[in-house]
């Protein structure tokens, strides 16, 4: 199967400083890649680079075959991209929000698709008309995934996507990440999560000093993942 993300010797080069040097990894439709790492290991970098929002200085990267820095716009429409911090308008209800995103992206739902969204991620309902300069920040992190469903792009980037959740709605995510998979998307989050990488993700990748250092999959049988191994290895690095 073809690789919808292709990353061949990626070189990012940041403030006079190699963020990420070196990186290869590939990414195939229906697969999710956990991209683990400590601070300023380069993951967030990566994910700029795949936007096109950071310059490269060597390596190749192809998104959904375009060159995000040829042709960013066609990048951009490929992939819905859900960030740490989640930058949301608070006067605006979480409809409202949504509705402004997707305009914003050149795509329209219906409002039955967009409170189906809000259903999957378990937004209370009685939230979905109000503002969300009252809500905390699981309900905004769930309005943002909520918004990144609807764009229906075959590549979803997740910067730290359950930070702000609780356990249960964590473990709700995990399964929704899980269900998108099933449906061919292809998902790159990176985390610190050793937990819920191990649970979602079909490979995992540790990334240090701006390349991977090591690679796991998971087993077809019994544990998915050696949380130990893993739990070391991000330790070592």
């Amino acid at each position: 199967m073809d690789a919808l993300l292709a990353i061949e010797g990626l070189v990012v080069e940041r403030g006079g400083r190699r963020v990420v040097d070196g990186l290869s990894l590939t990414l195939a439709p229906g697969e999710v890649y956990a991209l683990l790492g400590g601070n300023g290991a380069g993951k967030s970098t990566t994910l700029f680079a795949i936007l096109g929002l950071v310059a490269r200085q060597g390596g190749g990267l192809m998104v959904a075959g375009h060159d995000p820095a040829r042709d960013a716009d066609a990048v951009r429409a490929a992939v819905a991209y859900l960030p740490e911090n989640v930058a949301l308008y608070p006067a605006l209800t979480a409809r409202e929000n949504v509705a402004y995103f997707l305009d914003l992206a050149g795509t329209r739902r219906d409002p039955a698709a967009v409170e189906a969204a809000f259903a999957t991620v378990k937004l209370a309902p009685d939230a979905w008309d109000r503002p969300v300069s009252g809500f905390s920040k699981g309900m905004r992190q769930k309005t943002a995934i909520a918004l990144a469903l609807l764009r229906q792009t075959p590549l979803l980037l997740l910067d730290e996507p359950t930070s702000g959740l609780d356990p249960a709605a964590t473990r709700d995510f995990h399964t929704l990440v899980g269900d998108l998979a099933a449906r061919g998307v292809a998902v790159l989050m990176v985390t610190h999560d050793l937990f819920g990488a191990a649970d979602v993700a079909a490979r995992i990748g540790l990334l240090a000093g701006g390349r991977l250092a090591r690679e796991w999959t998971a087993a077809t049988t019994g544990p998915r993942f050696d949380l130990n191994a893993l739990h070391a290895g991000f330790v070592a690095a």
